[in-house]
């Protein structure tokens, strides 16, 4: 069970890391003074989502395919939505297929 202290302490900033790169920036910057594992836990996630959207997008960008391209935005919107939901609830939950690869490597985070 997760330190009810910790996710009341982090759930603004982990909500916070959900709202665009620059959300997850300030949000990470907020969690610097006085970390918060729940925090640390959907920035890492949040981060993993922005930076799969800009460096798989851009390659998702050369198929002249709108199924391609619109799996791909259904992929991340499902992503984003269930990591939001989480941090809204106070959950940590990793999300589905990329979420242990997030934590992995952004653990430093």
């Amino acid at each position: 069970m997760e330190n009810l202290e910790d996710i009341n302490k982090g759930k603004n900033i982990a909500i916070i890391s959900y709202l665009t790169i620059i959300g997850t920036i300030i949000a990470f910057l907020m969690n610097n003074e006085d970390q918060s594992e729940f925090a640390k836990f959907h920035i890492r996630q949040a981060l993993g989502i922005f930076i799969s959207f800009f460096l798989l997008g851009y390659f998702i960008g050369y198929f002249d395919s709108w199924m391609i391209t619109s799996a791909f935005w259904v992929f991340i919107f499902v992503l984003w939505v269930y990591g939001f939901i989480a941090a809204l609830n106070g959950e940590k939950k990793e999300m589905p297929i990329v979420g242990p690869f997030f934590q992995k490597i952004f653990k430093n985070i």
